[in-house]
């Protein structure tokens, strides 16, 4: 009976660990949390120093249909494993649009996000956005990039790609 005592004190432990764990993508409940953006990865923090990762648009204006392309990438070659990416109007803040299913992605259009589908690391993911069918104006993409369980960096604002200047 002595030893089973350890290996049950060890498995209540680790338990809660691998229930909090999202190899397949962020649940639904990413969209509404109370702190947006923020993977709940049970005691681990965001990370505040500068971020091995950039996020990029191809515009930040629409029109009804309109498709932008939006990149996350690893900077000097750092990997990720996760992303949380939403759309949301610039002047309301509202969830907007929706995502082109990917490899390896999944959709939450109920908050027009868009999230990983595996937990392999990536150097880069292309996604596409496309506008809702009526109304224009900005958008602006924002989102989290997991490299690790204790490892990720939220509140990520897309940069806009600048055209090359030949």
């Amino acid at each position: 009976m002595s030893r089973s005592k350890p290996c049950l004190a060890l498995l209540v432990a680790v338990l809660p660990l691998l229930a909090q764990c999202f190899p397949d993508g962020a649940p639904i409940d990413a969209c509404v949390k109370q702190r947006k953006n923020q993977p709940h990865h049970g005691q681990a923090k965001p990370q505040t120093g500068p971020r091995p990762y950039s996020i990029i648009a191809t515009s930040e204006t629409y029109s009804p249909g309109a498709e932008i392309a939006v990149t996350i990438q690893g900077l000097q070659g750092a990997t990720f494993r996760g992303f949380f990416l939403q759309a949301r109007d610039v002047e309301t803040d509202e969830w907007i649009g929706t995502w082109d299913a990917a490899e390896n992605t999944s959709g939450l259009p109920e908050c027009s996000a868009i999230t990983h589908a595996d937990n392999r690391d990536k150097l880069q993911a292309t996604l596409v956005w496309t506008a809702p069918a009526q109304g224009s104006g900005n958008v602006y993409f924002t989102g989290s990039v997991v490299k690790d369980f204790a490892n990720f960096w939220v509140d990520i604002v897309a940069d806009i790609a600048q055209p090359n200047k030949k």
